[in-house]
């Protein structure tokens, strides 16, 4: 995980972790919430996570009040 922030590191971690444990689909606030960053932080990560994780699918799933995003093994 060199290539990553250090925030990046934790989201993709906490991602991978969560992913392990079944769970598929996040909201930024929530991820922000276990991690003690804000959602705006988080949000704005997720986007380019999308397109430079390896160790997890991250795609926009669908936009209600926040974004959802559907996450899934690599």
């Amino acid at each position: 995980m060199g290539e990553y922030t250090e925030d990046e590191q934790r989201i993709v971690a906490y991602l991978h972790d969560s992913v392990s444990r079944g769970d598929r689909y996040f909201r930024a606030k929530n991820i922000a919430d276990a991690l003690g960053m804000s959602a705006k932080q988080v949000g704005s990560r997720l986007s380019s996570l999308a397109d430079k994780s390896d160790d997890v699918e991250i795609e926009k799933w669908g936009r209600a009040r926040s974004t959802t995003w559907r996450v899934t093994p690599a």
